[in-house]
């Protein structure tokens, strides 16, 4: 283990890592009158909720300031190697048991009262549910990213986005156009550039999620390719690691090499070009406490309900259909896999979870096991 977790503190980790977000974000945002607006509102909001959250944890409760919620499983495209699509929780049609706009939105009115500020909407294609997306809307001091392949964006979503400052498009791009197409399908990267004009034409601000592998790293983190972005108005690059769940793409995911160097680049370009906000995920774990997924930072919650750890750990014990957020986040396979350090434990990979996913299914099944002999 790299971490004491008797001395480290997850919530002023996580509570710093907010604040940085919000910081640089009223940064981006200063040229722009109402986005500037609504970020000053927002960190006011987020501040709010940080309290919340500390109070919580002095009482003995841990809440932490993420979620994220993949509120589809369908989607339009077949990206290459996508994750989603080999764990089989991402299919070409709708299924017939996910959770409703209205059950989503008693999620996001638990999350409010929690103190969680920040909701990762994604799939499938989140865009594909419009309803919930008007739903999370209408939560001005949660900040709803919504990661998508840009596809459905169409008039009504610019002027929802216009409306509703909260709602942030996160739209997929690998690089330039050659990349981008060669793992999304051609025409995409035009269609997101088209895409990225038009909001900022409108005066809207979006961000880019890039997955990064060991072939596109140095593209994706270039000068040349950030500047493009940021010339067509981005706000926000999340640098998505790719984590492989096939021995074919093993080869794709980045090593310790890899992510030392984009951690290095990170760092830089927050100090030379604060005009956008940069985040990695999950980022340097062996130097900041471990893994933050289970509810330490965050935790996710699939279409159909299932609360898991992580998008990348796909394993349920408990359906936010039948139990509270609060009581989901205090799940006993959450509450395991931070007792049994799991969490912190050495890796080779960016994720500790995916590569212990035997021991987390053990531990599930143990779970499973002490609950049905009671």
């Amino acid at each position: 283990m790299n971490q004491d977790p008797n001395t480290f503190d997850i919530q002023e980790y996580m509570t710093h890592g907010v604040e940085r977000v919000v910081s640089d974000a009223l940064k981006a945002t200063l040229r722009n009158p109402r986005e500037s607006a609504f970020m000053v509102q927002f960190a006011a909001a987020s501040r709010a909720a940080s309290k919340k959250r500390r109070k919580a944890e002095n009482a003995g409760e841990h809440i932490p300031p993420f979620l994220i919620a993949s509120i589809t499983s369908q989607c339009n495209l077949h990206c290459a190697g996508c994750y989603s699509r080999c764990n089989h929780a991402t299919v070409d049609t709708a299924p017939v048991s996910q959770l409703t706009g209205e059950e989503w939105l008693r999620i996001f009115d638990e999350a409010d009262d929690l103190g969680i500020s920040f909701i990762l909407l994604a799939g499938g294609e989140p865009m594909l549910r419009r309803d919930i997306i008007e739903a999370a809307g209408s939560k001005p001091k949660i900040l709803f990213p919504i990661f998508t392949n840009g596809t459905y964006i169409d008039r009504p979503y610019f002027e929802l986005f216009d409306r509703c400052r909260n709602l942030i498009p996160i739209m997929s791009i690998e690089g330039e156009k050659a990349t981008t197409d060669a793992r999304r399908g051609t025409g995409i990267y035009d269609r997101l550039i088209a895409n990225m004009d038009e909001l900022q034409r409108r005066g809207l601000i979006f961000g880019a999620s890039v997955t990064v592998t060991t072939e596109n790293i140095r593209e994706v983190s270039s000068d040349a390719f950030l500047q493009k972005l940021s010339q067509r108005g981005c706000k926000a690059v999340i640098f998505v690691e790719f984590v492989p769940v096939t021995d074919e793409s093993q080869e794709l995911a980045p090593g310790d090499a890899e992510r030392a160097y984009l951690q290095d680049e990170i760092a830089r370009l927050r100090r030379d070009h604060p005009e956008m906000v940069y985040i990695s995920f999950p980022g340097d774990e062996k130097s900041s406490g471990g893994c933050v997924a289970a509810g330490r930072g965050f935790f996710h919650i699939n279409s159909h309900g299932g609360a898991e750890p992580c998008p990348f750990s796909p394993y349920s014990d408990v359906n936010i259909r039948n139990t509270s957020l609060r009581d989901a986040l205090h799940s006993p396979l959450f509450l395991a896999l931070q007792k049994d350090g799991i969490l912190l434990d050495d890796h080779n990979g960016g994720c500790v979870l995916h590569e212990k996913r035997e021991q987390v299914e053990m531990l599930l099944r143990q779970k499973k096991k002490h609950k049905e002999g009671e």
